[in-house]
C-alpha cells in the first residue's frame, strides 16, 4: 500500500459506533504501518462537548477495545494526530467553528488544502452537511493543489428516485471524481482478490463464461438477528440492506469483463455494464425466482411492528443477458438468525459429459471454486481424483489457501484498504453514481411490488434453520413465465 499525501480528514458523526469501532482502529492500524501522511490530522466533529483531550481519551478507549495489538507508544504517537471541534452540523451558521478550526489544523500542522469529509452520520444528514459545507464555502479550494472529497456511508439513498435525488443533491455541490460512497464489502482483500484470480491467470479466465459454469452463488449470512437495528432494519430489510449493494457489487467483481487499463474508471466502467446486462424482473418473475422470508420472532424485536412484512431473508435468481453469461443463473443468498455467519462466491463448473469412473460426481457441483470471504478468508477448489487402491474409484477432493497462512502479512481490514484509498484518490472499490442507479432500477420494482402484494408470498422460518423451504422452488429458466 503506498503512503498519502499529507492533508487532513474531518469526521462527521465523530461521537457515534462508526467512528469507535471501525475508523479510529483502522486509522490507527495504518499508522502504526507508516501509511498516514507524515503531515496528517484527523478532526472529530459532532455535537458532543468534547474538548481534544476528552476526545483523545475515548478515542484510546475505543482503539484499546477492538482487539488491536496496542503499543503504549504507538498509540500515544497516534493520539497526537487527533483533534475535535464540537458544532451543531444541522445550523450552517455553526460552520464558522469548523472552518476556524480547520484553518488553525492547517497552520498548526503545515497541511496543505486537501480534506476529506467523512460522513459517519445518519443517511438524513447526506444532503444537509454538504449543503452547509457549500454554503460556507468548504466545498471548494483556491489553491491550485489542493482538493476536496467527500467519504457517503450506505444506505445511497432507499429507492431508486431518492438515490438519484441524492446523487443529483451531491454532483450540484462536489464533481463526481470528488464523491466516494462506500461498500465495506468491497474492502476486503479476499474481494479485491476476485479480480487478481481471473485476470492474472491463465487456468481461470478461459473457462470463466457460459460453456464451462453452470451456476454462480453468492451469499452472506448471519447468526445474529437485528439486535438493537429494529428501527433501522424496519425501514430497510434484507433486499436493501445486502441485495442491492453488498451482493451486487460481488456479482458484478465476478461477471465483469477485463477492464483496459487496469484503472479506476475503466474498472468502474465494467461493473456498469454488468448492472446494465442484468435481466429484468417480470411480476410473475419476482414470484417465481424471488423469496423472501422472516425469522419467527421478529415481530417481538425491539423497534419491530407487531405486523411487519420486513424480510431478514432473500434468495434470489439473476441473470446477466451478454454474450459470456448468457443462460447462466447467479443465486444471490443472504439472511439473518442462520446457522453460519460466511459470505461467499461459488463457482459451480458444468459436469464432464460422460461418467468413466466408479463414484464420479455427476452433478453441476461436482467441480468448485469456493472464494471465501468471510469468515477465514480463503479460496479452494473441489474436484475428483482417484481413491488409493486397486480400480478407479473416485472421491471428491480439495485443495485450499488461507490467508491466515501468510503470517509475514498483515491483512488489511476493509475499512484500512478503503480510507487509504480514499486518502490516495483511489476510487476503484467505491461506487459510482451510474452504477448504483443501475442496480436501484433492478431492485426498485421488487421492492414496490412486495410493498402491494404485503404479507402475501411472505414466508417464515425459524431461527438457526437454513432459511425457509421454499427457496428451492427458484432456479428455473428466468424468462419461462407467459406473463
Amino acid at each position: 500500500m503506498e503512503k498519502a499525501n499529507d492533508q487532513l480528514l474531518v469526521i462527521f458523526g465523530a461521537s457515534g459506533d462508526l467512528t469507535a469501532r471501525k475508523l479510529l482502529p483502522a486509522l490507527f492500524n495504518l499508522h502504526i504501518r507508516n501509511l498516514l501522511p507524515e503531515h496528517f490530522g484527523i478532526l472529530g466533529a459532532a455535537r458532543s462537548a468534547f474538548t481534544d483531550e476528552e476526545f483523545r481519551t475515548a478515542a484510546l478507549e475505543h482503539i484499546k477495545l477492538s482487539g488491536n495489538q496496542v503499543d503504549e507508544k504507538a498509540l500515544n504517537s497516534f493520539v497526537e494526530h487527533i483533534f475535535y471541534v464540537a458544532f451543531d452540523s444541522t445550523n450552517p451558521a455553526d460552520y464558522c467553528k469548523l472552518k476556524e478550526k480547520i484553518s488553525l489544523l492547517q497552520n498548526k500542522l503545515q497541511l496543505p488544502d486537501k480534506i476529506i469529509y467523512y460522513l459517519a452520520t445518519p443517511p438524513v444528514m447526506y444532503e444537509v452537511i454538504p449543503t452547509c459545507l457549500a454554503e460556507n464555502g468548504m466545498n471548494t479550494t483556491d489553491t491550485p493543489e489542493g482538493w476536496r472529497r467527500l467519504i457517503v456511508e450506505k444506505p445511497f439513498g432507499t429507492d431508486l428516485e431518492s438515490a438519484r435525488k441524492l446523487n443529483k443533491h451531491l454532483l450540484n455541490i462536489f464533481d463526481e471524481h470528488e464523491i466516494y460512497r462506500i461498500d465495506h464489502y468491497l474492502g476486503k482483500e479476499t474481494v479485491q482478490n476476485i479480480l487478481v484470480l481471473r485476470f492474472s491467470n491463465g487456468i481461470f479466465e478461459p473457462l470463466w463464461n457460459r460453456n464451462y459454469i453452470d451456476s454462480v452463488e453468492i451469499s452472506a449470512t448471519e447468526t445474529i438477528g437485528v439486535e438493537n437495528r429494529g428501527r433501522y432494519y424496519e425501514e430497510a430489510g434484507a433486499l436493501r440492506d445486502m441485495i442491492q449493494n453488498h451482493l451486487m457489487q460481488l456479482m458484478a467483481f465476478t461477471a465483469m469483463e477485463p477492464p483496459s487499463p487496469f484503472d479506476p474508471e475503466p474498472i468502474r466502467d465494467e461493473v456498469v455494464k454488468v448492472f446494465r446486462s442484468l435481466h429484468p424482473y417480470s411480476t410473475c418473475d419476482m414470484d417465481k425466482h424471488i423469496v423472501r422470508a422472516q425469522y419467527e420472532g421478529y415481530r417481538q424485536e425491539k423497534n419491530v411492528a407487531a405486523d411487519s412484512n420486513t424480510e431478514t431473508y432473500v434468495a434470489m435468481e439473476m441473470r446477466i443477458d451478454n454474450w459470456r453469461w448468457s443462460g447462466v443463473p447467479f443465486y444471490l443468498f443472504t439472511g439473518k438468525k442462520l446457522p453460519e455467519k460466511t459470505s461467499e462466491i461459488v463457482i459451480n463448473f458444468k459436469a464432464t459429459p460422460h461418467q468413466l469412473f466408479i463414484g464420479q460426481c455427476g452433478g453441476s457441483s461436482c467441480n468448485r471454486l469456493i472464494i471465501r470471504i468471510q469468515p477465514n478468508e480463503s479460496i479452494s477448489m473441489r474436484f475428483g481424483l482417484k481413491k488409493p487402491g486397486a480400480g478407479f474409484n473416485v472421491r471428491q477432493v480439495g485443495m485450499d489457501f488461507r490467508y491466515d497462512s501468510l503470517s509475514e502479512d498483515h491483512l488489511p481490514e476493509a475499512y484500512e484498504r478503503l480510507l487509504e484509498d480514499a486518502m490516495l484518490g483511489d476510487s476503484t472499490l467505491y461506487s459510482r453514481s451510474d452504477a448504483l442507479e443501475a442496480s436501484w432500477t433492478i431492485i426498485d420494482p421488487i421492492i414496490k411490488h412486495w410493498k402491494e402484494e404485503g404479507s402475501n408470498n411472505l414466508f417464515y422460518y425459524k431461527s438457526g434453520e437454513d432459511g425457509p423451504m421454499e427457496k428451492y422452488q427458484i432456479g428455473e429458466n428466468l424468462n419461462s413465465c407467459p406473463c
